[in-house]
């Protein structure tokens, strides 16, 4: 078993910043493809950003390419999604989750293991 445990959202103003940290636990964490995930109010949960293991590549949804960059740091177990530049339509809860594999995933049903979530909250 792998547990995930996000932070870091919060309330930020339209082209404010904020990092999302995912901490990770358990069996091996480190060896798998972690990725970012979010849902916003009335929609349904879609891919953000991933990342292989150990790192070498990387993977956005078009709507976050050039403002949000993931990263994963081994030795902590820890992944982290810088988000810039944020606007309303980021507002969402991020989730952060974990597969069986070294390669990214954009489907949700890939990963196994997912966290609790946090709210990010961008004001216009």
């Amino acid at each position: 078993q792998v547990q995930l445990v996000e932070s870091g959202g919060g309330l930020v103003q339209t082209g404010g910043s904020l990092r999302l940290s995912c901490a990770a636990s358990g069996r091996a964490p480190s060896t798998y493809a972690m990725g970012w995930f979010r849902r916003s109010p009335g929609k349904e949960r879609e891919f953000v950003a991933g990342i292989s293991w150990p790192g070498g590549i990387t993977a956005y949804a078009d709507s976050v390419k050039g403002r949000f960059t993931i990263s994963r740091d081994n030795a902590k177990n820890t992944m982290y999604l810088q988000m810039n530049d944020l606007k309303p339509e980021d507002t969402a809860v991020y989730y952060c989750a974990s597969r069986n594999m070294q390669t990214i995933s954009r489907v949700l049903s890939a990963y196994s293991y997912w966290g609790q979530g946090t709210q990010v909250t961008v004001s216009s």
